[in-house]
């Protein structure tokens, strides 16, 4: 199910609950393309009352990175590829939840700009498929950000998730190996 909000075709995922994808209206002429990525009284209305996003990250990964799998159980993440193409993944890592290790992909690229919010308790990861990708978080959480080391990590490859991913030799963090 889908529906048009200020900017773009919103979609619910098939595999996760709560999980929203935003699909924006992408003008091209001579010149090139324009479309919106964020406006906060839409995404506003996604999120819990009482949160707002805080701050942004960007990434720049190279061909055949893979980074991921990661998250907390308090942020609220709004992802994207602003540049390259990517193999999007997210992963339900909520213990109680009816899809808990289930799995959904995404390729995102300058074809289709597509955003993915990932509630508290998603998994986030990304293989880069182009030569250079600037990977970009929105982040909405309360009190203070959890960094790497207060987030939970899964293996990449762990055989209860089961991803199918494009490669089965990635470029790795150590957190990720």
């Amino acid at each position: 199910m889908s529906s048009k909000i200020k900017d773009f075709k919103v979609s619910k995922s098939g595999v996760i609950e709560d999980v929203s994808i935003f699909r924006p209206s992408v003008n091209t002429d001579q010149r090139g393309t324009l479309y919106t990525t964020f406006y906060k009284e839409v995404f506003d209305s996604f999120i819990p009352s009482n949160l707002f996003f805080k701050h942004d990250k960007f990434s720049k990964s190279f061909k055949n990175v893979l980074r991921g799998i990661h998250g907390d159980t308090k942020s609220w993440k709004l992802v994207t590829s602003v540049y390259g193409e990517i193999y999007q993944v997210i992963v339900d890592c909520r213990k109680n939840s009816p899809s808990y290790l289930k799995w959904e992909s995404f390729k995102i690229n300058e074809n289709n700009p597509i955003s993915v919010l990932l509630p508290p308790g998603i998994g986030n990861s990304f293989y880069v498929h182009s030569e250079v990708a600037v990977y970009h978080y929105k982040l909405a959480y309360p009190g203070e950000y959890l960094d790497a080391e207060d987030q939970f990590s899964f293996k990449w490859n762990d055989p209860k998730i089961k991803i199918k991913w494009p490669t089965n030799n990635p470029i790795l963090s150590n957190r990720d190996k």
